[in-house]
């Protein structure tokens, strides 16, 4: 991999683009901030906005403390302008899967060992600690929001920036860039700008780099022109910053025919029993209520849609107080609960024995439900040490 500082032209769908959009070291080479763009390749805002932050900072050479990484996504799919062109290069990161070099069949298990090499390369020559942010766009109409492992070190930096933070997408997607990332312990935040061709989205994107790059550390606030201007404009789309959790997800099957009835946009207040989509022919209801979030526009992808609930205040701060104290670790001597052999950081839970601990309370210590193995659950904490990449 050559990085070096270099500026890219405008980008559009039919554009071919480099893995490295651009890189700027700063002067004491610490923290680093590595953003991607357009891991769907549909989603272009991401890219052209770090495009342009990144020709700001070398047209007008705008000095750094810690360094910047532009990274491009799934390129070929990029310059087809579609999601994926085999599969869904952000549901294809484990470890067992990146173990396995064998399989090349597909586009994006390519992509993929290419963005790995880059992030390992930039991991083992700059210092940390590392922010890993990803760009996204949505298919329905919707303001900026952050989505996040649930780890408090992530939850400490999302907090800075005033929108709304939908905690614990991870348990519903398989294979994520960024709870791989999170897995090593660091700092995993994924930013949705808006509708996918909306021109906004990219302004959205634009604001949202500077104001990530100031929040590490990266850049001093009085080197960001229009700070105050990025600041406010994101404001402007949410009054208050308030934290969801995913209760519900709708799997769209293999061979469904699915479709979201018109109209609906992010965090909208639905009903039990609403009709929300047609599958096969016949009505889907929401199973709650709740607010819609992620609601299926595009032809390609299988989560149909979401349904968010508000986290309470107090239970925010409750968690940070049981993390904090390690509380944790009572778990493991409650009847039906062991500790996972092979992983530290995992929990196995027998469903009969420990049918009194809620998935809730799991959540309220740290852990994630993993998944479900011979009649187990498994449940993975999200506060993590600081680890090198395998």
């Amino acid at each position: 991999m050559n990085i070096k500082n270099k500026v890219v032209g405008n980008i559009d769908t039919k554009l071919k683009i480099q893995r490295i959009i651009g890189d700027v070291k700063g002067s004491k080479g610490t923290p680093t901030v590595i953003f991607f763009g357009g891991i769907h390749g549909n989603e272009l805002a991401g890219v052209k906005a770090l495009q342009k932050v990144y020709t700001v900072m070398v047209e007008k050479e705008i000095p750094l403390v810690g360094n910047f990484y532009a990274i491009s996504g799934n390129i070929q799919a990029i310059e087809k302008n579609e999601r994926f062109v085999d599969v869904d290069l952000n549901r294809i990161w484990t470890k067992d899967a990146l173990a396995n070099t064998t399989n090349t069949n597909f586009t994006e298990y390519n992509e993929r060992t290419s963005i790995y090499k880059v992030i390992k390369e930039i991991v083992a020559i700059e210092a940390g600690p590392f922010y890993f942010i990803d760009l996204h766009t949505t298919s329905s109409e919707t303001n900026p929001f952050i989505t996040i492992s649930d780890s408090l070190n992530n939850r400490k930096f999302s907090n800075v920036f005033a929108m709304p933070t939908v905690l614990g997408i991870e348990e519903y997607l398989e294979g994520p860039l960024l709870t791989f990332i999170n897995e090593f312990g660091h700092v995993a935040l994924g930013f949705e700008a808006g509708q996918h061709y909306n021109e906004t989205s990219i302004d959205n994107c634009v604001a949202f780099i500077w104001l990530a790059l100031e929040a590490s550390g990266c850049i001093a606030k009085s080197e960001i022109e229009k700070y105050d201007f990025h600041k406010h404009y994101l404001s402007f789309f949410n009054d208050v910053q308030d934290f969801y959790e995913i209760k519900y997800k709708y799997q769209i099957g293999k061979q469904e025919r699915f479709a979201m009835l018109d109209g609906f946009t992010n965090f909208e207040t639905i009903t039990k029993h609403q009709k929300l989509a047609i599958s096969n022919g016949s009505i889907v209801g929401s199973p709650m209520e709740g607010k819609i979030f992620m609601p299926l526009y595009q032809q390609q992808g299988d989560d149909g849609f979401f349904i968010i609930t508000r986290i309470p205040r107090f239970w925010l701060y409750l968690s940070i107080l049981v993390r904090t104290l390690k509380l944790y670790h009572v778990l493991r001597i409650l009847p039906g609960i062991k500790q996972d052999n092979r992983d530290t950081y995992t929990l196995i839970v027998n469903p009969k024995t420990a049918r009194f601990l809620t998935t809730q309370i799991f959540h309220l210590f740290g852990f994630r439900k993993k998944s479900i193995q011979n009649n187990r659950w498994y449940f993975t904490r999200r506060d993590r040490k600081i680890n090198a990449f395998i």
